[in-house]
């Protein structure tokens, strides 16, 4: 089973060479790593044309989009027989690539997310306000989409190739999380959770999510499960 590990980037030059080389080292042979940067500004272009040998495919976008935008470009390159989110700041760990995908390949998942409330794994005490956001959004997701998720907001998203590639992405920025759950939903497929660890990082050391983009998901909840 081939893996396509897709990496949205955009000002990630402290850990891009890192990430790289943790994903190449992760425990899983057969894989491709796709790196779609969206048009960073701080170096980190320079970084990914020293990459090229390292990673199967590197797409500049040449004017910021957002994250959304960049895995649309990501999975579109992809060819594996499973498609995994990976983001490029080092708060996921590649090393648990198999345990993602094995309920794919026993046959018993067609999706799996990558829970970091459901596992007694490492986790980085951050900031309390998040979380009661992140529960807040998954809990509205659930209630229209009746799944019983508990990290909607993950960025691991593991997807069978087939599945994810016919699914016409939308949202340019972070609004791709409740958008793609939305759309999985109403598809009635066979969506399974499984523990991760969390090295979350904060603001200082470059984490870019914000309030805005907590209330364009729950926009997002009600567009995609609603009117869509």
């Amino acid at each position: 089973m081939k893996l396509s590990i897709v990496i949205p980037c955009y000002n990630e030059q402290a850990t891009i060479t890192n990430l790289v080389a943790a994903v190449r080292a992760a425990p899983y042979p057969d894989k491709e790593i796709i790196i779609v940067d969206d048009c960073s500004t701080d170096g980190t272009h320079a970084l990914l044309d020293q990459l090229k040998a390292e990673v199967s495919q590197i797409v500049y976008h040449q004017v910021n989009q957002g994250k959304g935008a960049a895995l649309r470009t990501g999975i579109a390159h992809a060819t594996g027989d499973v498609v995994i989110i990976q983001d490029a700041d080092l708060e996921y760990d590649p090393g648990e690539y198999e345990s993602l995908v094995e309920p794919i390949k026993q046959g018993k998942a067609d999706v799996v997310y990558g829970s970091r409330f459901l596992s007694g794994h490492p986790h980085r005490v951050l900031y309390f306000w998040h979380r009661v956001g992140n529960g807040a959004l998954t809990l509205m997701s659930n209630m229209f989409t009746n799944l019983n998720l508990t990290d909607m907001e993950t960025c691991y998203k593991v997807f069978r190739r087939e599945i994810i590639q016919s699914i016409a992405i939308e949202e340019n920025r972070f609004g791709f999380e409740p958008e793609i759950t939305a759309k999985l939903a109403k598809r009635n497929l066979r969506i399974y959770e499984v523990g991760i660890s969390y090295y979350g990082r904060t603001y200082e050391e470059g984490k870019k999510i914000g309030w805005k983009d907590g209330v364009r998901a729950l926009y997002c909840i009600v567009k995609y499960n609603v009117f869509r």
